[in-house]
Parts: C-alpha cells; sequence; structure tokens
C-alpha cells in the first residue's frame, strides 16, 4: 500500500473543482494512504481549495497516510506558504 496517487490539480484550484477532488481523493484514498497533489499546471488558489486540502490532510490522517505537494511555484506557493500548508503538506 506504499504506492502514492497522483492527484494532477487544474490550472485553477477553486470551489469549481471541489465535486471533481473530492471524488479523486476518495478513490485515491482506497488504493493507498499517501496522495501527490501535482501543482505543475496551477496559477489560481482560492480558499475553498484550501479547504478542501484541509479535508484531505483530515482522511490521510484518519488511514495513517502522508499529503505531499509537487511543482508547486509562484502565487500558489506563496499562498501555501502563508497559510502554512508546508505543516500539513510534505513539499516535494
Amino acid at each position: 500500500m506504499s504506492q502514492s496517487a497522483v492527484i494532477s490539480i487544474p490550472e485553477r484550484f477553486d470551489f469549481s473543482t471541489h465535486k471533481w477532488f473530492t471524488e479523486a481523493y476518495e478513490k485515491a484514498l482506497n488504493d493507498t494512504n499517501q496522495i501527490v497533489l501535482d501543482f505543475s499546471r496551477v496559477s489560481y488558489v482560492d480558499s475553498s481549495a484550501l479547504g478542501m486540502m484541509v479535508l484531505l490532510r483530515r482522511k490521510l490522517s484518519g488511514v495513517g497516510g502522508k499529503g505531499y505537494i509537487r511543482n508547486v511555484s509562484g502565487t500558489a506557493k506563496d499562498i501555501l506558504e502563508m497559510a502554512n500548508f508546508n505543516t500539513l503538506f510534505e513539499f516535494e
């Protein structure tokens, strides 16, 4: 169960992606407790996206898992760092 699942986040990570993101990580959690969020395409993150990531982190904690953020840069990285998401997820 150590294989991690990679979820590629779209350019705009906001409330409109809520259903998609929740379904993606729920499906991934059936197979693994390690989830990588690939931020290479992300240019916009809003507070609802941060909330969704907190929910994912809670789910991962519940199954003894770990979350990772990969390829984050620019404004998205600034926002995640300001919100102290480096304490919730491991940045790669």
